[in-house]
């Protein structure tokens, strides 16, 4: 059994994460589709028959008939399905663990149990790979094979000075003005403007030296 296990598209389904989750038996979702279009682009990208395992992330507020964890089992071994891991439950049944919401592929074995975070391969967030994860399962063992299709996507164009494009969004985000509006004025790159947006958003009260902070370690 092949199975597709993705997380953070915000919006995005690529060509060649389209082509993988076709040829899997099954797929799984971390979280964060952001758009329904997107929820709806995967759903109809599975081939006839295959499963498709979904939690809701943070970003996900119009899709509220996704549930916040997911538990079941695929060749045998049990799953637990979370966005964010800083929300597991004391307690959980799984042999295999999945979460998302840090854009960042994760995957260790720690008793006997395995955590993974595919990563993102949606909208590329500032410099991080995209990535996504396949999971092989035969006779109720795995493997485990990580994507990066980092080469290929688009780097987002930094400005020269972080600081004053962070401060000059901040200001007109506060006047009401659209990301694409903001980033025309400001001349810059439309996907950073929209990333710093979304984190302002994600992230109640940060500042700008919190968002230099996250950029710089991303």
């Amino acid at each position: 059994m092949k199975i597709i296990v993705i997380s953070d598209t915000h919006g995005v389904l690529r060509p060649e994460v389209e082509s993988a989750i076709n040829s899997a038996d099954a797929v799984i979702h971390g979280g964060d589709f952001a758009t329904e279009k997107n929820y709806n682009d995967i759903k109809a990208a599975l081939k006839p028959g295959a499963p498709f395992f979904a939690v809701r992330g943070n970003n996900d507020r119009r899709l509220d008939e996704l549930p916040e964890t997911l538990e079941f089992t695929l060749g045998g071994l049990k799953f637990f399905l979370i966005h964010n891991k800083k929300d597991m439950p004391d307690k959980i049944d799984a042999d295999i663990v999945i979460f998302g919401h840090t854009h960042k592929y994760f995957c260790e074995t720690r008793g006997g149990r395995l955590w993974l975070n595919p990563g993102s391969c949606g909208r590329r967030r500032f410099n991080l790979p995209v990535t996504w994860a396949e999971l092989t399962v035969e006779n109720e063992e795995y493997s485990v094979k990580s994507i990066d299709i980092s080469e290929t996507a688009q780097i987002l164009k930094m400005p020269k000075d972080p600081s004053a494009a962070i401060r000059g969004i901040i200001k007109r985000l506060g006047k009401g003005e659209s990301s694409y509006k903001i980033a025309k004025k400001l001349g810059l790159d439309p996907d950073f403007t929209e990333q710093v947006i979304r984190m302002i958003a994600t992230h109640p009260g940060i500042d700008e030296d919190g968002i230099l902070n996250r950029i710089n370690k991303e």
